[in-house]
Formats: C-alpha cells, sequence, structure tokens
C-alpha cells in the first residue's frame, strides 16, 4: 500500500500537487513505519521478509497501474503528418475537441507541418486514434507539461 501511494505521490509531486502529495505522504509514512516495525522486529522470519518484498514488487505494480489509469496531468504532443492529407487531420482534431497549432517546420524531403497540441494526459488515446485512422505514418511524440496557461484547452468528451 505505501508503496503505491508512494507512486501517486511522486506524480503529484512532479505535477506541483503540493497539497495532494502532502496528505498522501502523511499516511504513506505511516503505513510504511508499521510494516518495516514488523520486519525489522523479527527479521529472524523469512517469511515477514518474503511477505515485505512482494508487497513492495506488488505496490509498484499497482501504483503504476493506478497512475496509469486516473492519467492526472497534462501533456504537449507534437505530430508531423506524412501522408499529405493535413488539412483533414487538422480539421478531424480540431472538431474533436483538441486544439492544434501548426508551425511549418524544414524536413529532410522538404516543408513539413509540425501539429503542436496540449492535451490531458487521459485523452492521449484519443489523439492516437485520431492519427491511426487518418495517418498512421505520422511522427508523434508526447511530453509531460507541467503549466498550461490560454489558449485553447478544452475538456473532450469520450466517444
Amino acid at each position: 500500500m505505501d508503496v503505491s501511494m508512494a507512486t501517486i505521490r511522486t506524480l503529484m509531486v512532479v505535477q506541483g500537487r503540493r497539497k495532494y502529495a502532502a496528505i498522501i505522504g502523511f499516511f504513506e509514512v505511516i503505513i510504511y513505519i508499521v510494516a518495516l516495525g514488523k520486519v525489522v522486529n523479527e527479521l529472524n522470519n523469512l517469511g515477514n521478509l518474503l511477505a515485505y518484498a512482494l508487497g513492495f514488487a506488488s505496490g509498484n505494480y499497482i501504483g503504476s497501474y493506478i497512475e496509469e489509469k486516473i492519467a492526472l496531468g497534462d501533456l504537449t504532443a507534437q505530430v508531423i503528418l506524412k501522408n499529405g492529407k493535413d488539412d483533414e487531420v487538422i480539421n478531424q482534431l480540431r472538431d474533436s475537441g483538441f486544439g492544434v497549432t501548426v508551425l511549418v517546420g524544414q524536413g529532410k524531403n522538404g516543408p513539413k507541418n509540425i501539429l503542436y497540441i496540449a492535451l490531458k494526459r487521459k485523452d492521449l488515446n484519443k489523439l492516437h486514434k485520431i492519427l491511426d485512422d487518418l495517418d498512421q505514418e505520422a511522427f508523434i511524440t508526447a511530453s509531460t507539461t507541467k503549466l498550461v496557461s490560454g489558449g485553447y484547452f478544452s475538456n473532450i468528451k469520450k466517444k
């Protein structure tokens, strides 16, 4: 439990959600001290050691699973289209609620449109689906964004 909480707390710290991180950290350390106390008081009990190690490993797995499902935070995606249907893709993305800024870059074979898209992490799969449907060869990168201010940033409804 404490390791799962640590995973979520770490995400909260990285995203600047200090209050939530502090609350989670408070409960996390209580659980940690109680669990570690049981193991340290009985170091000769192999079952306790194995249970703690299994709990630690499971906590990493469960914590990362929970973090993936709640998908907190924002991303910035950069997309370079390959199929030549740039206007169709841009319009579909905008019609689906994504704010898209288009810049022109210079690729190996000439000019390319570069799409900048600010989005919620939970909307990344929807972005991928739209791009897969319209341009399976698109080059996509996404990075964590700490601050989003101004511009167009809508709440996208799941369909």
